[in-house]
């Protein structure tokens, strides 16, 4: 309504509405005009004002060209005829055509960047990556792969007794590595490593060691696997052992050589094997302070044993199973510096479980008993109740807790005493907090109980340890360790000793 010449407010702002409503209503039905053509450009070159190439050479335009009317022929769909000539002329579409091939992936936004993002450590796919690359490293020798590292750390070391304390700073040098085939059947795998330790101020005693282990699986059959073993291990006896030499100042060298072989069948549900084992000792002379040296060769000693062992297969995960053992204890001098009689027949039985689910959960547990009987009367009996497994748990994505339990019986060099039987447990923990920084802890307990005629020897030892190790790139890891152990001995004064340990290892 107009009044005085003017239109009303209510007027002014319906007009207003109506005018925008009009605005946005063009607005949309305008919109996809352009991109429907676009679309029928790449449906239909023949409509789109391209230029057009006769079958003569002649270029043509859109005004040469005349509309398609009428149904639309699949066959002629894209052809056009040129009035002035009898022949067809097919479109050169000026677009390109669209990707059929799904396997093509667009470019990347970094495609042609030299300094590209970088991802974050966090990311899944670092992690990923960075195993792929482990995968990969390594030097090739025919159809085995080498991966090899070097290992350089400086480490202090504090040993506290009942008589004082010793303090030392050391240099020490690791090397290891594994070598493994790459078959497509049987397996070769062999690793190893060493450490020697140079004292470069203080007082203590270096500690070398070295071990080497090597696996060859034969696939004989589809349900026969047969493997060959072999190790060598080097260690230094501890001067608080009770079978070392009083006030020597290097205790012996104890070199292990063992070796073996297992075949496994499966019957169906029953799983069984056999195996035979053997392991060498050798004793190096022990060095007194004044300079002259005791011969220990009256421990070399070979132990030679054979086992069968019987399983069911309850499911895919679990097996129980029953292993009996029986073998010889040889020592290379019949009669030893205090007359007696040391070699022994070795039996031995236990029952246990083995578990297989995959990565998460894996290994076995057995509980049995092993005796020694030696050819010398005067000595009694060695046995103990025995507890071996080990156990491999990973309770999320990189996480792992190893454990392990062993019994072994070890024999003694003192008159009359017949040896003590040893008790482990070791666990560790690793755990990924990024994709490149790995925390490490580790602890364990060790009980050694002799027999009547030496209890006075017994000893527990305990050991706890945290490490991390930062791994700079696919060739260099920086590390750091710090490890407590401590020994208590029943006759004798406890033992603590902290060693920490940094350096860097460099790897192929």
């Amino acid at each position: 309504m107009i009044v005085n010449g003017k239109m009303g407010l209510r007027g002014a702002k319906r007009l207003g509405l109506r005018g925008m409503a009009a605005l946005l209503a063009a607005h949309v039905f305008a919109l996809p005009l352009p991109l429907a053509a676009q679309q029928a450009v790449t449906a239909n070159p023949v409509a789109a004002p391209n230029r057009l190439t006769a079958a003569n050479g002649t270029l043509l335009t859109s005004a040469d060209t005349e509309p398609l009317t009428g149904p639309t022929d699949p066959t002629a769909a894209n052809v056009v005829t040129d009035p002035t000539t009898t022949a067809t002329a097919a479109p050169a579409p000026l677009l390109e055509p669209a990707v059929e091939n799904a396997d093509i992936a667009p470019l990347d936004d970094d495609f042609g960047r030299q300094n590209l993002r970088e991802t974050r450590l966090d990311n899944p796919a670092t992690a990923r990556i960075r195993r792929d690359d482990e995968r990969d490293m390594g030097i090739r020798l025919g159809t085995l792969v080498l991966r090899p590292a070097l290992n350089q750390q400086i480490g202090i070391e504090r040993e506290k007794t009942a008589t004082g304390s010793e303090r030392r700073v050391f240099s020490e040098t690791g090397l290891k590595g594994t070598l493994t085939s790459d078959w497509s059947r049987h397996e070769l795998t062999i690793g190893g490593e060493g450490a020697w330790q140079e004292t470069l101020s203080g007082d203590g005693a270096d500690k070398p060691r070295a071990r080497i282990d090597a696996n060859l699986r034969l696939d004989l059959a589809d349900d026969t696997i047969a493997n060959i073993t072999g190790a060598y291990s080097f260690s230094r006896e501890d001067t608080n052992d009770p079978n070392a030499i009083s006030g020597a100042s290097v205790q012996s060298g104890v070199h292990q050589f063992d070796g073996g072989v297992s075949v496994e069948r499966d019957f169906g549900l029953l799983r069984g094997s056999i195996a035979t084992k053997a392991s060498r000792y050798l004793y190096s002379d022990a060095e007194l302070s004044n300079g002259t040296t005791v011969d220990r060769s009256d421990r070399d000693r070979t132990r030679a044993t054979i086992s069968a062992r019987l399983g069911v297969e309850l499911s895919t995960a679990l097996t129980p199973f029953v292993e009996a053992t029986t073998g010889k204890l040889i020592y290379d001098d019949s009669v030893d510096s205090s007359g007696y009689r040391r070699s022994a027949d070795i039996y031995g039985a236990k029952t246990g479980v083995a578990v297989d689910l995959g990565e998460k959960l894996r290994g076995e547990i057995a509980v049995g008993y092993e005796q020694q009987r030696f050819d010398d009367s005067r000595l009694a009996d060695l046995s103990a109740v025995t507890v071996d497994g080990n156990l491999f748990w990973s309770p999320r994505e990189g996480t792992t807790v190893d454990v392990t339990l062993a019994t072994t019986l070890d024999p003694s060099t003192a008159a009359g005493v017949s040896g003590a039987s040893v008790h482990s447990l070791d666990v560790s923990l690793a755990h990924e907090l990024r994709s490149n920084l790995v925390a490490r802890l580790t602890g364990g307990t060790s009980l050694s109980r002799y027999d009547d005629a030496g209890a006075s020897a017994d000893k527990t030892v305990y050991n706890a340890g945290a490490g991390l190790t930062w791994k700079i790139n696919r060739y260099l890891d920086a590390t750091a360790d710090l490890t407590y152990e401590r020994n208590d001995y029943k006759s004798a004064g406890d033992t603590d000793t902290v060693t920490a340990l940094v350096g860097l290892t460099a790897k192929r």
